[in-house]
């Protein structure tokens, strides 16, 4: 880089030379500025009026005000005027200072003025410079001396050194120097921090090129030395502040990476990390610097993954390396425990929780990498213990205990799911109902290790719930003692007895439910404290899960959806004797849980759902969560209408619809639930029970108020006008497509037109007065639209075979078509007169009107002879009588009422 070395170290004395000079000039600012300072006070002082001082006590006394004698008089409120001028100290005479009470308060500071540009440079960005340009200049030394072939590699090494030595004493001169200075320091870089730490770099330059450029040190030699270097930085943090603190932990962690081996002793490595994390826990803890903390978990986790390729042989180096990171992180980091810096009582402390959480973590890898080998389940049952230890004792940690619930979980989950099924046995071979007859020895330990595990969260989740004053702790401790046992039994359940039906662990089942039972007792007798009722709460729904579980163990497929259900309907029960809201929020959360569980097959039980109309699997499957989310909604109304509720009350109605849509389908397509096209049979049977069904949620509405109900109210309807449209009119109309209708008049007519019809019609009333009128006259609509549909579709079934689509319409169906809409029309207008219906004679003027215009457009061009002569006989007739009925009885009748009478008033 540079042709002469004399050069290069000149420039090096000339960078030097300006830091100090600038060091300089920077303290004769700083004294020009207190002169500057002191001569403005002074001149405030002299212009500022003093009263003059009281000689005697009679003075004073005479200067009391006559109300209050003996009464020192309180001093004037300090207004914004008087706080901008602070007081000068002015010399008083002796008698002055012995009559005096007390001395003037000192001046306030004055606000520092902000740095502008220049000076961000000069006092920050220079210094910065500086430093990363001597660092920089011992490493271009070595490569100019290199390239030049001016010095041979060992004293090459030496000036590294000695330049990296040379950094080190400046610095720590200079450090000294300012700390001995009487001058204010200004906000400026730390000069002493950034040489230690240039040469520190330098250092770790110097020894690696030693040994890995020239071979002058083995690997073990430089190890240590680079060691040294980084732990050496590290202590220097302590009077150079956190840069220097984070260089030193990097290099600490780098330097493993830095120096490699063919043969690598992972112990060594590991006892090196745990000095360096000693040392790094160490220093955070004096300087309370969390970042640090931080920094030396991230890296000593990064550690652990080399573990991850070396198989069962190397386990036990990685396990001391989780182990010993542990043990410190308890001894110097989480807060309240042993040497941990100080904590607030009863919450938890993200340091600390994290910090046994990480090394938690490295264990779980080291478990999963070793293929669950004994030596690395038994220090992560030793990590997990001391993770419930430590949180005992200090709430900070609190946290842990929930991500050792997890991590056990994990550990036992990917046990269950690598396994082969057929690979399995038990000590002292299998139990009756749980698996086949094939050696596994990992099972015995597994079995124990889970067994542990469970009594040990779920005991220590339970006593733990007296010991805190926060809100929180004690919940993290309850939900870690249901989680895992439970949690525990699903992944044996899964590993042992392949999902398949199995007694005993049912029967294990029953016992934790008894458990959590007892548990729920005993905690809902004590005093209320904070997060009681939560747990309380989660001490229950670990009951109704162990008995759900017990019921899935026991039964067939298909039962974990029934057993859920009853689970949602037993917890809204449980609810109403113990009002804890949690419960409220469980149901919903299992109803959800089922109706997740039927998205993934709708079948419940796949391809065993049978062919039998009715009784099959669908009726057991989606009646029985049915029936217990009405019970529960019956249950959760009881204390007000919620969210919990809707939920309930949602699953309940879309329980009911799956189970009457799902059993039509079933038994119109035998047994084929997912077949692609739908007939008139299905379509007629869906309308018909969406109708029905809409009828029931209007009643139902009425009486509850609720907004679940109204809307599945609507949301039928809709689906049932839109199903009437687009099947029974448009794509499964047998006029319009060749279709088997069956019988002369029991056929699909019937079911597919005038029975809905007739449930339309009893809608349109069911809503009459509840909803708006528009809304209620729709349907009323949609209900003679089917009946016309029925009667001009049963008039051609009359004329025709079971295809009426096909063959000619004779002039004597045209004409019985017009006579049957006649006396349809007629017989609407009887019940409109009949019961005073505006609604039926508007109806029939429609169907009338239909008929008037059949008349004119289709039967005078269509019929001949005699059909047409009688057709508009039959029709003037009909006219004549409507007229007459609508003159002598309706508006008659009307016309007959008398009149309300007047209201008389009081006075006359």
């Amino acid at each position: 880089m540079f042709d002469d070395p004399f050069v290069f170290f000149a420039l090096v004395i000339a960078i030097v030379a300006l830091i100090f000079a600038r060091k300089a000039m920077n303290q004769v600012a700083a004294l020009r500025a207190r002169l500057d300072l002191m001569q403005k006070l002074a001149t405030a002082a002299a212009a500022t009026a003093m009263p003059p001082p009281l000689t005697s006590l009679q003075e004073f006394e005479q200067s009391l005000p006559p109300s209050s004698p003996g009464v020192v008089p309180e001093p004037p409120p300090i207004t914004p005027d008087m706080e901008s001028v602070a007081p000068a100290a002015i010399p008083d005479t002796t008698e002055q200072a012995a009559d005096k009470p007390a001395a003037a308060a000192p001046p306030p500071p004055l606000p520092q003025p902000d740095r502008g540009f220049e000076e961000t440079i000069g006092t920050q960005w220079v210094v910065w410079v500086g430093g990363l340009t001597l660092a920089l200049g011992g490493f271009f030394m070595v490569r100019y001396s290199i390239e030049a072939g001016l010095l041979g590699p060992g004293v090459r090494t030496i000036l590294g050194g000695l330049f990296a030595l040379a950094l080190l004493l400046a610095g720590e001169w200079t450090r000294r120097k300012e700390s001995v200075s009487s001058i204010a320091a200004l906000p400026i870089a730390n000069i002493p921090a950034i040489l230690t730490a240039a040469g520190t770099a330098v250092a770790f330059a110097t020894v690696y090129a030693a040994y890995a450029l020239y071979g002058f040190l083995v690997p073990a030699t430089a190890f240590i030395l680079l060691g040294l270097v980084a732990l050496g930085t590290l202590a220097a943090a302590l009077l150079h502040g956190p840069a220097l603190a984070g260089l030193g932990v990097v290099g600490a962690f780098v330097t493993p990476v830095l120096v490699s081996s063919g043969k690598p002793d992972f112990w060594a490595l590991y006892i090196y990390l745990a000095i360096v994390t000693a040392a790094a826990f160490g220093l955070a803890r004096v300087r309370l610097w969390r970042w640090l903390a931080v920094t030396t978990i991230a890296f000593a986790l990064l550690w652990t993954f080399p573990c991850l390729q070396c198989g069962p042989s190397m386990v036990g180096p990685h396990a001391f390396h989780v182990l010993a990171g542990f043990i410190l992180a308890a001894l110097l980091v989480v807060c309240g425990f042993m040497f941990g810096p100080p904590a607030n009582e009863g919450e938890v402390e993200p340091i600390s929780s994290g910090s046994l959480a990480a090394y938690l973590l490295g264990a779980t890898l080291i478990v999963l990498g070793s293929f669950h080998a004994d030596t690395a389940m038994i220090v992560f049952g030793l990590l997990v213990a001391g993770s419930l230890a430590v949180a005992w004792r200090s709430d900070g940690a609190a946290g842990a205990v929930g991500a050792a619930a997890a991590l056990v979980f994990v550990v036992f989950a990917e046990w269950a799911v690598r396994a082969n099924p057929d690979m399995l046995v038990l000590p002292g071979g299998p139990l009756p109902g749980i698996g086949p007859n094939v050696t596994d020895g990992s099972v015995s330990l597994h079995l124990i290790s889970a067994a542990i595990f469970a009594v040990g969260f779920g005991v220590a989740g339970f006593l733990a719930q007296s010991r805190s004053v926060g809100p929180v702790i004690p919940v993290i401790w309850s939900a870690a003692a249901v989680f895992t046992p439970l949690a525990l039994l699903v992944a044996l359940y899964a590993r042992i007895a392949h999902l398949d039906r199995s007694i005993p662990f049912a029967i294990l089942a029953v016992a934790l439910a008894a458990a959590y039972a007892a548990a729920t007792e005993i905690l809902s007798k004590r005093e209320d404290r904070p997060g009681l009722q939560a747990s309380i709460a989660l001490f229950a729904t670990g009951t109704l899960a162990a008995l759900a579980l017990a019921l899935t163990f026991a039964l067939e497929k298909g039962w974990l959806t029934i057993s859920l259900a009853l689970m949602s309907a037993g917890t809204a029960w449980i609810s109403t004797q113990r009002p804890i809201p949690f419960l409220r929020t469980l149901a919903a959360i299992l109803a959800g849980i089922v109706v997740l569980r039927i998205a993934d097959d709708p079948r419940i039980v796949g391809s065993a759902v049978g062919t039998t109309p009715i009784f099959n699997w669908l009726l057991w499957g989606y009646g029985i969560p049915a029936a217990s989310f009405w019970a529960g909604s019956i249950f959760l109304r009881r204390g007000g209408d919620d969210g919990p509720l809707r939920t309930v009350e949602s699953a309940a109605i879309l329980f009911t619809v799956l189970l009457a849509f799902m059993e039509i389908r079933h038994a119109v397509n035998n047994g084929d639930v997912y077949r692609q096209s739908a007939g008139l049979t299905e379509v007629a049977l869906q309308v018909c029970v969406a109708l029905a069904m809409a009828i029931g949620l209007e009643r139902l509405r009425i009486r509850t108020g609720s907004v679940i109900h109204n809307a599945g109210a609507i949301l039928l309807t809709a689906f049932a006008g839109l199903a009437t449209l687009f099947g029974l009119l448009l794509l499964e109309n047998p006029l319009l497509w060749t279709i088997d209708v069956g019988g002369v008049i029991i056929n699909l007519l019937l079911l597919g037109y005038a029975l809905p019809a007739v449930l339309a019609l009893l809608l349109s009333y069911a809503v009459a007065g509840h909803r708006p009128v528009a809304y209620a006259n729709t349907i009323a609509g949609a209900a003679l639209i089917l009946a016309l549909a029925y009667v001009t579709f049963e008039i051609r079934r009359l004329y025709h075979d079971s295809f009426i689509a096909e063959g000619p319409t004779t002039a004597a169906e045209q004409y019985t078509y017009s006579i049957a809409y006649l006396a349809f029309g007629v017989v609407l207008l009887g019940i409109g007169i009949l019961f005073n219906s505006e609604r039926a004679r508007l109806a029939s003027a429609v169907v009338i009107g239909l008929t008037i215009l059949k008349a004119f457009l289709i039967d005078m061009s269509t019929l001949t002879g005699v059909y047409r002569a009688l057709s508009f006989m039959c029709l003037g007739l009909v006219l004549v009588a409507i007229g007459w009925l609508y003159q002598r009885i309706l508006f008659r009748r009307q016309a007959a009422a008398p009149p309300p009478a007047p209201a008389v008033s009081s006075g006359s």
